[in-house]
């Protein structure tokens, strides 16, 4: 692990190679799992105040989940708040076009509708946040569904924390990043 101010960093974020591929994937991460997203409280708040401008956005199947639970529940296995979830696995606001999952939120977020671009949780994939003492640790959740990314990020030669620095900031701060930034570039040349 790196540390980077009050973040421990695994070093695969700084060392694989990560691009979003959707139409090889199929938006998976949106569908398969053992739970929900995990929601920071105040995103509760957030996704409440923009229901109404994301409802459009989403299909027939989540309107009908999101009117009978709701869109999060608690994880009994950590307490935590997660986005509810179809019987199929799929996110409430998991929307299908061509076979590939979006969310409605990011979607309604796009069309300049809602001011809320979706969970972090979601932003950072597949980074995966916890804490960690009085820190908060960052680990890349590798699994099969994300091979095609990691393929595409080789070829594209990008690391994993550059195509996610949009979402690092959102979670950090920019002056963090740039840390991160020149930490990772001494990192990969001690591996030289």
């Amino acid at each position: 692990m790196i540390i980077v101010g009050q973040a421990l960093i695994s070093e695969n974020i700084i060392e694989k190679k990560f691009v979003c591929n959707v139409s090889k994937c199929l938006g998976k991460c949106c569908v398969e799992g053992d739970r929900g997203a995990p929601l920071e409280e105040s995103e509760i708040d957030e996704i409440e105040k923009n229901i109404e401008k994301i409802k459009p956005f989403m299909d027939n199947e989540g309107l009908k989940l999101l009117s009978k639970n709701g869109f999060f529940e608690i994880d009994p296995s950590d307490n935590e708040y997660v986005t509810t979830c179809r019987t199929n696995g799929a996110c409430v606001f998991a929307v299908f076009e061509n076979n590939i999952a979006f969310c409605a939120i990011e979607k309604s977020f796009e069309n300049y509708e809602s001011d809320f671009i979706k969970p972090i949780s979601c932003h950072l994939y597949p980074i995966r946040v916890s804490k960690y003492g009085d820190f908060i640790n960052f680990n890349f959740n590798e699994w099969d569904i994300c091979k095609s990314a990691c393929t595409n990020g080789n070829t594209l030669n990008i690391q994993l924390f550059k195509f996610l620095k949009n979402s690092l900031i959102r979670k950090m701060g920019e002056e963090w990043y740039n840390e991160l930034e020149a930490v990772a570039d001494e990192w990969i040349k001690s591996k030289i």
